[in-house]
């Protein structure tokens, strides 16, 4: 918070549940918003509530109150608001009564289990930070042999293809003929992390399933179904956020 009750105007848009700070940043620089008449030309503003903010001429919304959902994302969504080869997407299977949502990072195409969705853009990029340093834990079928010393090294990190992936943790669960099922938990999540990784030690990922993003689960959350995180919970567990 600024003096005297002020925001940098990104935050308060993103706070809107419009889009994120990022977006919001882009959107400005496009010339989409203006304050008090006056259209901007850098997210260097701030704004109380007392201002009045257009976007793409209409205002603002009024911010609602901070809500986090748990979402059981099946596979074969994008997690994109629209997709320009016009697949289907996590926010078309989610029920109408719900506000409009952003998610927190994104889950591929065929990557299936938690997905956090939440109404303040400010919040999806807080959880999204590395500095957080919360666990991302997956389930993952691979096709392959497995050798578990290899897995153990990827705890000091791996290089493929040029890109350093941090320290993750991957341990052999179970074997079930050509394929094996893994425990793996990672704070990175750079974009399709475990799945290069993998191949990198030889083996093919043919089932990915994420359980846990930082202290939210996906328990027994029915594939599709959304669960709203109780307030109290919320401010306990990300209350970094809220100070």
């Amino acid at each position: 918070m600024t003096e005297e009750g002020k925001e940098r105007i990104a935050k308060v848009m993103a706070r809107a549940g419009l889009c994120s700070r990022r977006d919001a940043e882009r959107w400005i620089a496009q010339g989409r918003v203006s304050v008090n008449g006056t259209v901007l030309d850098s997210p260097a503003c701030v704004v109380d509530a007392d201002d009045r903010i257009l976007v793409d001429g209409q205002p603002l919304p009024k911010a609602e109150k901070t809500k986090l959902y748990l979402y059981h994302k099946p596979p074969g969504l994008v997690t994109t608001a629209r997709d320009e080869k016009g697949r289907p997407t996590v926010f078309d299977d989610l029920p109408d009564d719900l506000p409009r949502l952003v998610s927190v990072g994104r889950l591929d195409l065929n990557t299936e289990g938690l997905l956090l969705l939440t109404n303040d853009g400010g919040l999806s990029r807080y959880l999204e930070l590395p500095a957080t340093g919360w666990k991302r834990r997956y389930r993952v079928r691979v096709f392959g042999t497995v050798d578990p010393a290899r897995l153990e090294s990827l705890r000091k990190g791996i290089t493929v293809e040029g890109v350093r992936y941090k320290s993750i943790e991957a341990v052999l669960e179970s074997v079930q003929g050509g394929n094996s099922w893994l425990a793996v938990s990672l704070t990175e999540g750079k974009n399709r992390e475990i799945r290069r990784v993998m191949e990198a030690l030889g083996l093919k990922v043919n089932r990915l399933i994420r359980v846990a993003y930082g202290p939210f689960q996906l328990g027994r959350l029915e594939v599709g179904a959304v669960k709203p995180v109780p307030e109290k919970m919320l401010r306990e567990q990300v209350a970094g956020y809220f100070k």
